[in-house]
């Protein structure tokens, strides 16, 4: 597993020259893709597949809103770090701070609000009890 501590899931990326805008920048909306994949393998590392969870517990997550500073720009090449980590957690929504990191310096920060919905109606829907309570 890619934990740094119990809280902070890690995930590396590294940035292809599709990433990159004109300028030879990471495009800005590329962050939020780096971040989705992140979310994913957190989730996976946590024992859920996501396509598992829409066919045996019928849920789906869908992000609801989502906070984002740009700090720093990432070139091509570079090797990044992803950290995830839950800051709030309800009984229908995960909250999670990430930060898209280059060694010690923070290039982009996240806030993002995942919530979980039926996947009939797609209203909120409970999160499953064994996700809820995987869930630090």
């Amino acid at each position: 597993m890619n934990k740094q501590n119990e809280n902070v899931f890690l995930w590396p990326i590294r940035v292809y020259y599709e990433d990159t805008d004109s300028g030879g920048v990471v495009y800005y909306a590329n962050y939020l893709k780096f971040m989705e994949r992140a979310r994913t393998e957190w989730l996976r590392a946590e024992g859920f597949e996501q396509d598992e969870l829409i066919a045996k517990e019928n849920v789906i997550f869908a992000v609801r809103s989502v906070e984002v500073d740009y700090l720093l720009p990432a070139r091509f090449n570079e090797e990044l770090m992803i950290y995830t980590r839950v800051i709030k957690k309800g009984k229908a929504s995960i909250t999670v701070e990430q930060l898209v990191k280059r060694k010690d310096e923070i290039l982009c920060s996240g806030k993002i609000k995942i919530a979980c919905l039926d996947t009939h109606n797609f209203k909120p829907a409970v999160m499953p009890v064994n996700l809820y309570n995987k869930i630090k």
